[in-house]
């Protein structure tokens, strides 16, 4: 079974989507459209930026979503989906795919939740920091010893899980992290504590979006971050789109989860190698490839 794997924030680049648009009469109209939705020139950021223009939260989500959904779009006829799923902001990507999200619904939704995302960081400084080679449970037990809000937020591979949380709570654990054995902890160059509870507001602000929104029953299943498991159905769709915000993305549980339904290859479709590498590292005999 073909299982089609959607990028999120930090796979990013400048240049990214021009060839796409000089080559393409398709990508080009779709590009075009993104811009008058959005009310500026996304492109002229994506194609001539600085990497500091695309490392704004407003610009970084829409410009991999639009880089991921037109890709899709333009090879239509090479795609044979058999389930879908995106990590975090992909998440959004893959609905569009799948044909629960109309591209328009699917970018004004990306651009509102970057907006969001972007006032929950502003209203408190935050970050992530990635820790390497730690079971999860330690890193879980860790997290919840610690008097401030810092928790799991991306379970990537096994011995890979970013947390978040204040400045206060990342230091306190990479404290922590680092008595109890770790060895490998990164602070990351974020904007803030993303799927934590400081997106509180971010979630509240999405969340009357989604439900205004228009989502139908995909042709093929998603495995949604919350849960890892398949979906189909669109109301359950929207409650787990809604719950992200501030819930860990199980990748791996995800990547787990659709092998087992049968995944025989993982195409990773958008800027960067980034999931094929996660793939990899669950299951290095897997096919994985970009679209």
């Amino acid at each position: 079974m073909n299982a089609y794997i959607f990028p999120g924030q930090g796979s990013q680049f400048v240049g990214m989507g021009k060839e796409l648009y000089e080559s393409s009469s398709v990508a080009k109209e779709m590009f075009e459209k993104a811009n008058k939705i959005l009310g500026f020139r996304i492109t002229d950021l994506m194609f001539n930026g600085t990497n500091e223009d695309l490392r704004q939260t407003k610009v970084t989500q829409p410009a991999i979503f639009l880089h991921s959904v037109i890709l899709k779009k333009v090879l239509e006829s090479d795609f044979k989906l058999d389930m879908v799923a995106g990590h975090s902001l992909g998440e959004f990507s893959a609905l569009v795919s799948n044909g629960s999200l109309s591209f328009e619904d699917g970018l004004k939704l990306v651009y509102k939740r970057a907006m969001a995302m972007q006032k929950s960081c502003e209203n408190e400084i935050s970050t992530m920091a990635a820790v390497i080679g730690m079971e999860d449970e330690k890193v879980e037990e860790i997290c919840n010893s610690i008097d401030e809000i810092v928790v799991p937020a991306n379970y990537n591979t096994k011995g890979q899980i970013v947390i978040s949380g204040s400045v206060k709570g990342i230091d306190l654990a990479i404290e922590k992290l680092k008595a109890s054995g770790g060895r490998r902890i990164i602070k990351l160059n974020v904007g803030g504590a993303f799927h934590s509870p400081i997106m509180k507001s971010a979630k509240i602000s999405l969340e009357k979006a989604i439900n205004e929104t228009s989502f139908k029953t995909p042709i093929c299943p998603i495995y949604q971050n919350v849960n890892a498991k398949a979906v189909k159905n669109p109301e359950i769709i929207k409650e787990n789109l809604i719950a992200q915000l501030t819930s860990p993305v199980k990748w791996t549980q995800t990547i787990q989860n659709m092998l087992k339904d049968g995944a025989s290859n993982f195409t990773e479709v958008g800027p960067g190698k980034v999931l094929q590498s996660l793939v990899k590292k669950i299951n290095r005999k897997i096919p994985t490839k970009s679209a």
